[in-house]
């Protein structure tokens, strides 16, 4: 709890530094103050056993888990956002407060005890994303995605909303436990009002992850958001969006997962074809990354399809190789297409000449993005696969390794342009702290993939 009240006093905190221009502060007391957040999350873990506040909020270990993850990728990605914001407006303050809400939104999501904390989470997440994605209010192509964003966040909160509300009626409570118990109570037959609440929820819920075939948005806002918030929107977005998706369907409807199992299978398998192929045809980098996104999006839903006693570590272990490699890839993007002015692949000929450094830290997070062994992502990749295998859903998996394969074909496309394609170009001028963030991250990619117990043991 000392979490959501850390990171709900820091914004406004921020918006009074703002407000008596001491610019200087804002991102060192944003740091501090997540430390603080993250210090407050470890150390509730093992304590948080009983629910809180009426059974609204429950902070076991499952959210320190992934509360620790979110918080530490947010502090990676505003580590990169020294002299950003001062390039898009003067006020930068409210930028880092409306993250900082977005996140509060986040440990929300991730604590829920009850459906209506759920959707507030969401929504205070959401709302800060809405702006957050329009906030170069001159770009063009970041109105565009400001606004997609909020017509289909809203088209998907209306179908989440409608579910809960089936899942009231048929119930007769929000509560995650009350709600398991009226499911295990039930065995024979399945309720319409229930049933139909438990798919509107799916379709509302792979909104928000970028799940196929409800990805529709994704592609267009990732491209035309600042890089720096797409990096957010991409990594602790997604982990907080699908560890709540864990949570309510482990919680409340294992015990009919042959009713609702069938359907999240085809949207697996929809989402894993749709976001590789795509992402084959892409001459953008931040559009192949966007395309990539969903492809992960289908893989993490392996987790749930195979719902289970490891779905947990399976999602964790995931999300965070994930969110480690995103952060390296963005970061590097942030950097070349200043100098190059374009995300191009051609962007990226001849780095490994002039930045050789800024060529293996991508190189390592595009390796990790593939799924290759020695990385954290072949980790992730082999917690998801097994739990698939466990529960006999080999057809899934060979279809997923088909997949994997697809995508070595377009994330080497960028490892070819850096070593094996020429061009006169100027060295990428890169800042010692995005040397700390980049050589950090890449670090703990080969860490974990090459010890990951590193992580799991922790766990």
């Amino acid at each position: 709890m000392n979490t959501l009240i850390i990171l709900s006093i820091l914004p406004i905190l921020l918006l009074y530094l703002g407000l008596y221009k001491a610019k200087g502060a804002l991102l060192p007391v944003t740091i501090i103050g997540l430390l603080g957040a993250l210090a407050a999350a470890v150390m509730q873990w093992g304590k948080g056993i009983q629910p809180i506040y009426h059974g609204m909020m429950l902070f076991d270990n499952f959210s320190v888990a992934f509360s620790v993850i979110t918080i530490a990728s947010t502090i990676l990605i505003l580590l990169l956002s020294k002299e950003y914001f001062e390039k898009i407006s003067s006020h930068v303050a409210e930028y880092y407060a409306i993250i900082l809400f977005s996140l509060a939104g986040i440990i929300v999501m991730l604590s829920y005890n009850n459906l209506t904390m759920l959707f507030i989470g969401i929504e205070i997440m959401s709302v800060s994303l809405y702006i957050l994605a329009g906030i170069k209010k001159s770009d063009f192509a970041s109105n565009e995605a400001s606004l997609k964003y909020f017509l289909m966040g809203a088209f998907s909160t209306g179908f989440l909303l409608f579910g809960i509300t089936l899942i009231y009626g048929a119930t007769g409570s929000f509560n995650l436990q009350a709600i398991r118990d009226w499911v295990v109570t039930h065995p024979k037959g399945i309720d319409p009002l229930l049933g139909t609440g438990i798919m509107l929820i799916i379709v509302g819920l792979c909104f928000k992850v970028g799940a196929a075939p409800f990805h529709f948005w994704t592609p267009d806002v990732y491209e035309g958001s600042p890089t720096l918030i797409t990096a957010f929107m991409s990594t602790v977005v997604k982990t907080a969006g699908f560890a709540a998706f864990l949570r309510l369907f482990s919680e409340c409807f294992a015990p009919m997962s042959d009713f609702w199992m069938p359907a999240l299978l085809i949207i697996t398998i929809i989402t894993l074809f749709i976001g590789n192929i795509t992402a084959l045809y892409q001459q953008s980098f931040k559009r192949m990354l966007a395309f990539s996104s969903i492809s992960h999006a289908g893989y993490l839903l392996f987790a749930i399809v195979a719902l289970g006693a490891s779905s947990a570590n399976s999602v964790f272990m995931y999300s965070t190789a994930y969110s480690i490699a995103s952060i390296i890839a963005f970061g590097a993007l942030i950097l070349v297409q200043q100098q190059a002015g374009s995300d191009n692949f051609d962007s990226f000929n001849g780095l490994a000449k002039r930045n050789p450094f800024l060529a293996l830290v991508l190189t390592i997070s595009m390796l990790s993005l593939a799924g290759i062994p020695l990385t954290a992502g072949f980790i992730g990749k082999f917690f998801v696969f097994s739990g698939a295998l466990e529960q006999y859903h080999t057809t899934l998996v060979i279809l997923a390794v088909v997949n994997a394969i697809i995508s070595i074909f377009y994330y080497f496309r960028v490892i070819i342009a850096m070593y094996f394609r020429n061009s006169e170009r100027e060295e990428v001028t890169v800042p010692g702290y995005f040397n700390f963030v980049l050589g950090l991250a890449a670090l703990v990619t080969i860490v974990i993939g090459v010890y990951p117990a590193f992580i799991s043991n922790l766990i």
